[in-house]
């Protein structure tokens, strides 16, 4: 479904058994500061909603999308975090600039996702306008910062149950 027919705020989550005791760090990119501080805004909101304690947020600003993957390791390495998430925005330009910034932070965020176990979310806008952008930042079509915050406490919640499992969890099995 295209994300013109569907509101991204949209969600549902069930509690998540002892989550004010987990802490996030959110890692907001000051290029479009326009968009980038609603979706801080957004992210910041639905964590305390669901229970994340307004204490165990750690939040760092770095000056543009491209330094996202490395401001959360950054972050990561000084507090010990059950999740990182990277808000940036990066709009289409007359050049191919965005294709390549894009695609640098979206594979940095997976990689330190992946050698650090803990999950860094991905809450960069792509969009090729100001108003796509605006969209996606408490417009029609929600707030991509909500959805950051969402999908870091799922994967929060995720991690948890894997540790506490007695099955056996692998490739194959």
């Amino acid at each position: 479904m295209s994300s013109a027919d569907k509101n991204l705020s949209n969600y549902t989550i069930d509690k998540i058994p002892g989550i004010a005791t987990k802490v996030c760090g959110v890692v907001t990119s000051e290029w479009n500061e326009l968009i980038t501080s609603k979706l801080e805004k957004g992210c910041i909101e639905t964590l305390i909603k669901h229970g994340i304690l307004k204490k165990n947020i750690h939040i760092l600003k770095v000056p543009g999308s491209f330094e996202l993957p490395l401001g959360a390791r950054m972050l990561a390495t000084k507090e010990r975090l059950d999740a990182v998430i990277c808000l940036g925005c990066v709009i289409k330009g007359e050049t191919s600039h965005d294709v390549y910034i894009n695609q640098a932070v979206a594979h940095g965020i997976m990689q330190l996702g992946l050698t650090s176990g803990r999950p860094v979310v991905f809450g960069v806008l792509t969009p090729d306008n100001m108003e796509q952008a605006k969209d996606r930042a408490g417009g029609k079509h929600g707030n991509k910062g909500i959805e950051a915050a969402i999908t870091a406490l799922k994967m929060i919640a995720l991690a948890d149950k894997l540790k506490t499992s007695q099955s056996n969890i692998g490739f194959g099995k």
